[in-house]
């Protein structure tokens, strides 16, 4: 009984590090450099350092202006899991105005969650309501929009099976049996997430 213990967790083990070397970068935000600058608040402390640089950053785009050939999204960026998604529920690290050669159309982007890669070309000043504010400008070569969905998360398991007898292993005069606690019973949740 306990070495099948032992291999339902290794097991179990196995294919949880298994699906977490799955997530990855979507194809259009990797880039051309193996890291691209993400630390948006160190950057936009000596901005002037950065300058061609690749960076990826994103967030929840805040305003979308089109003009002749461009597009110019205002994004309020947020940090970044290892998969290049925001991080929802975290707080603004700042603003950028990511440049997208060609047209993006408003209704597609407004209040939507985006990743964007490219190289930095500078800072702009600029207001966001009546305050002054020096906005990093990043020249697009790849964008992602995530998709919000939701997914049900159901409560952990507890392992209903627990040894009673002796410890420290001698196991004569004990057995196997039902724990006193059972099965987890608490509620699933419904957890929002970023999906390509």
């Amino acid at each position: 009984m306990r070495t099948t213990k032992f291999w339902q967790f290794s097991g179990l083990l196995f294919v949880s590090l298994l699906l977490s070397g799955c997530i990855s970068v979507p194809d259009a935000i990797k880039g051309t450099s193996a890291t691209p600058q993400q630390d948006l608040v160190r950057v936009l402390n000596a901005p002037q350092l950065y300058i061609g640089q690749e960076s990826r950053f994103g967030g929840k785009v805040i305003k979308v202006v089109n003009s002749n050939g461009k597009t110019r999204l205002e994004i309020a960026a947020m940090p970044l899991d290892e998969g290049a998604t925001p991080i929802l529920g975290a707080s603004s690290i700042g603003r950028i105005y990511a440049d997208v050669m060609g047209f993006i159309d408003p209704v597609d982007f407004n209040d939507q969650m985006v990743t964007v890669v490219g190289p930095i070309s500078g800072v702009e000043k600029g207001k966001i309501g009546e305050a002054q504010y020096s906005f990093l400008v990043v020249n697009v070569t790849g964008y992602q929009r995530w998709h919000r969905s939701q997914q049900i998360i159901a409560p952990a398991p507890i392992d209903p099976w627990i040894w009673y007898g002796p410890g420290n292993g001698h196991h004569r005069g004990g057995y196997w049996g039902p724990a006193p606690w059972g099965y987890n019973p608490g509620p699933a949740r419904v957890q929002t997430i970023l999906t390509e």
